[in-house]
This record gives structure tokens, C-alpha cells and sequence, in this order.
């Protein structure tokens, strides 16, 4: 699933497309995109006629496109949806599902997943902050969040680091492979247990999250295959600059030690065995 750079990304692609376009057309050309919004597709469809839409908003990784009148289309992009601009008479991008032609006749906003996990449906009352995403923590990039309240969340969890780090309702928008590269950049094992870091240590974590997300940004995000691009159809290219993820078996660009990549939360984690080391047990 994209993670908070490459959602911000998409947002800042569909800021400057579809902000004050009224939709005048919404075709749904598979049902099971839009199978979170409770009237169906016809229903789905028909709601969107006429709306206007504003300045596409997100925390985290959540995304909603809000309208003028209030409501908002909240999209969830899952392991593969994409939002592509095109021309009305350009070739649908493979595994179109919906399609949205505006009143003012120019590109059309078109949504492509391939595996079909992600979705779109109208959330009512949602331009400000969807009832769906009100759960969800405010992220590192958020001008409103309390940095020193949510070291002190974190401080007192007692699950491993990078478990606190990927639960979205401590801290949005960290996912699994910028968890990685921030420990690694915090010297930080992933299994560390949150309540044993110091407050510095844990800020020291934050601000490396911060970074690596910002540095994220400015490459475009990550891309590792076609199924995560821009709405233009282009790839992020932070993926070369990755120090641990996805880096197995090649030297740590700090020690030289070979990276090691290890089971975690069905997923993998990847470190440097010397620079992240296990934390040792406290025996009762």
C-alpha cells in the first residue's frame, strides 16, 4: 500500500487538476471499486453529477477529494489503484474501473487498480475530515500535531518499535518501508520495545521519519513496479536512494555489514545486523 510520500503525490497531482471542476459525467466501468458506497454503482454514479469538487485533502495515507457542498469521494488506493489524468479520446489505462469527465471538456480524471483491493465512495458530511478517517493519527508532516504528547504515547507502549511506528492510529502515514529506513537511520532494531527508548531516542526516530519521508517527497515517492505512479503516469524514483529495504545481502551503505531481511507482521523487515542490533532481554 502507498505510504504517506506517495499519497501526497497523488494529492498534489489532483490539487492542481481537478480543484473548482465541476464532474459532468461518472461512468463505473466495474462494479467492485465502488462496493464500499452503500446506493451501488448507479447510485454512485448518479451522485456525482454536477459536484464541484474542492482541494483534495489527506492525512497519512488517506485520501478524499472533498466537494464544494460538503460530502467528500474518499478513495483508498490499496496495493494498486492508481488516479490518472488523460484526454477524453486517449486510450483507458489498463484495469480502468470509474471514469469522471468534467463540464469543461478537458482531461478526464480516470481510476485504475488492478488487483482491486482499493475503492472510491462518497463519504457524506466529509469534506473537512471523513467519519472513516477520524480514527486515523495525525502525521509527522500535520503543522497541528503534538510532537512532545506523541513521544509520550509512544514511550509508554510496550510492542516493539516498529510495530507503535505502523499503527495508524499513534502516527500516520509510516508504512513498511520508510519504518525500515528510519530505524535504520535511528540505529534502531525494529524490535526494540518502545517503553525502553528515551524521550531524545524516540524524537531522535521521529525527526528520521520526518526526513526520510521529505527526501521521499522530493523523488516522487516509491516506485518498485507500474502498479504506483502519478497522475500522469510517472514513476517515484526514491527507491534508489533506499538504504536498507529491499536491500538483502548488499553492504550497509554506513558499515559495510550485508543487510539481512527477517520475518515480521507477515511482511519482511530489513536492517544492518551490526548498526541495528537486537535489543537484549531484561530478565524479571
Amino acid at each position: 500500500m502507498p505510504e504517506l510520500p506517495e499519497v501526497e503525490v497523488v494529492r498534489t497531482g489532483l490539487a492542481t487538476a481537478v480543484t473548482g471542476r465541476t464532474i459532468a459525467s461518472a461512468t463505473v466501468l466495474h462494479p467492485r471499486p465502488v462496493r464500499r458506497h452503500a446506493g451501488g454503482p448507479d447510485d454512485f454514479a448518479a451522485g456525482l453529477r454536477g459536484r464541484t469538487f474542492a482541494e483534495p485533502r489527506r492525512r497519512g495515507k488517506f485520501l478524499w477529494l472533498p466537494f464544494t457542498d460538503g460530502d467528500a469521494l474518499l478513495a483508498h488506493l490499496g496495493m494498486s489503484g492508481q488516479f490518472r489524468l488523460d484526454d477524453a479520446d486517449a486510450p483507458r489505462p489498463p484495469h480502468c474501473r470509474v471514469e469522471l469527465g468534467f463540464t469543461d471538456g478537458g482531461r478526464q480524471l480516470r481510476f485504475a487498480d488492478q488487483r482491486m483491493f482499493g475503492g472510491l465512495w462518497v463519504s457524506r458530511g466529509g469534506a473537512e475530515l471523513p467519519a472513516e478517517v477520524r480514527h486515523i493519527a495525525r502525521d509527522l508532516f500535520d503543522p497541528d500535531l503534538d510532537l512532545p504528547a506523541l513521544v509520550s504515547d509512544i514511550r509508554r507502549r510496550r510492542s516493539g518499535i516498529k510495530r507503535v511506528l505502523l499503527n495508524q492510529e499513534v502516527v500516520s502515514g509510516i508504512g513498511n518501508i520508510y519504518a525500515d529506513e528510519s530505524l535504520w537511520r535511528a540505529r534502531l532494531h525494529y524490535d526494540t520495545p518502545a517503553d525502553r527508548l528515551s524521550r531524545p531516542r524516540v524524537t531522535e526516530l521521529l525527526v528520521a521519519a520526518r526526513e526520510v519521508m521529505a527526501e521521499a517527497l522530493v523523488a516522487g515517492g516509491t516506485s518498485f513496479d507500474a502498479l504506483y505512479v502519478n497522475v500522469n503516469g510517472s514513476s517515484g524514483y526514491f527507491g534508489r536512494s533506499l538504504a536498507v529495504y529491499g536491500r538483502e545481502h548488499l553492504p550497509c551503505l554506513r558499515c559495510g555489514r550485508a543487510i539481512v531481511r527477517e520475518p515480521f507482521m507477515n511482511r519482511s523487515s530489513f536492517r544492518c545486523p551490526a548498526c541495528q542490533r537486537r535489543p537484549r532481554m531484561i530478565l524479571g
